[in-house]
């Protein structure tokens, strides 16, 4: 006949198995987040061309989401990088550029604004475009803003309890800026997880395309006159560079390719192609390379029109 357990021993027991429940939990979350973030995991990169060796900056893919959404909503007003900058620096500070629905009191959102204090209800500010364009409506009131520090002008819209803490940002927020821009060509890519095999939506991108750089990103007759020349390609959206930015650098093509990368998981964009150079989520790993000008009708070297083709 067995002895009963004694109270020591089973205590030793239930603390052993709660230590290997520990462990085992613990070994759980190290596998999720290792590939979520290790080698091969999803993940956006901003360099600088012709830095060998330099990593960089580094984001996840929501936090490159909502960067290319800033930067096309303040693109939509006209607005310069400076602004631009400033926005992102907030927002990195304010959510970690993540679309959160909680914060200090009843903040919420990328720029963890208020309802309370009238910057609209908890959905409207959760929705990114809105919640930048009311960033960008107060900023263009602070006098001078583009000339403040970034500390100064944040401040005068956020009215935070930690105003140094935007400068942090800053270097991040203005290599950011310079990329989403346009002004530093191929200076962005995502590295994408593999395709799901479920097919894009070319009218998805174009709806997400006016919503966040505004009507005139496609204007009508002539984005079905470049799509004609494209080939027809109905997987593909064609997008035409005009002078809207005028310097004749190319930096609004870039800055709809780099908008497009950034959104490329979230409207399955399978391929970005813009002046002799292309992005393809299948080699997504190796960034921007030179076209052929053999996988998407008319891309080769053409500096006049952004090709998006989206996933089949």
């Amino acid at each position: 006949m067995s002895q009963p357990t004694s109270p020591a021993r089973r205590g030793r027991l239930l603390r052993i198995g709660a230590a290997c429940a520990v462990l085992l939990a613990l070994a759980g979350y190290l596998a999720v987040h290792f590939s979520a973030t290790g080698p091969g995991a999803p993940q956006c990169t901003v360099r600088v061309p012709g830095r060998d060796g330099d990593d960089g900056y580094e984001l996840e893919p929501e936090q490159a989401v909502n960067a290319a959404t800033i930067e096309a909503v303040g693109s939509a007003r006209g607005l310069p990088e400076r602004a631009i900058t400033i926005a992102l620096a907030t927002a990195m500070q304010e959510s970690g550029l993540r679309n959160i629905d909680y914060g200090d009191r009843d903040s919420v959102g990328l720029f963890q604004q208020r309802p309370s204090q009238g910057w609209g209800n908890g959905r409207q500010i959760r929705d990114p475009v809105y919640s930048a364009g009311r960033f960008y409506e107060h900023l263009v009131k602070v006098p001078g803003y583009s000339r403040l520090p970034l500390t100064v002008a944040a401040q005068k819209v956020q009215r935070s309890g930690f105003p140094q803490a935007y400068a942090k940002h800053e270097p991040n927020a203005s290599l950011l800026a310079a990329a989403l821009t346009g002004r530093m060509p191929g200076a962005f890519s995502c590295r994408t997880p593999p395709a799901d095999g479920r097919p894009g939506d070319p009218a998805g991108v174009r709806a997400q395309l006016v919503r966040e750089f505004g009507p005139e990103v496609l204007p009508g007759q002539e984005a079905g006159r470049k799509q004609r020349a494209a080939g027809g390609a109905r997987s593909v959206v064609a997008v035409p560079v005009t002078a809207a930015v005028g310097d004749g650098t190319g930096r609004r093509g870039w800055e709809v390719a780099h908008w497009a990368v950034a959104h490329s998981t979230e409207l399955r964009i399978a391929q970005v192609s813009y002046a002799g150079r292309v992005w393809s989520s299948g080699n997504s790993g190796q960034g921007w390379r030179k076209s052929d000008g053999r996988s998407v009708p008319g891309s080769s070297g053409r500096s006049d029109t952004v090709l998006i083709t989206v996933a089949r």
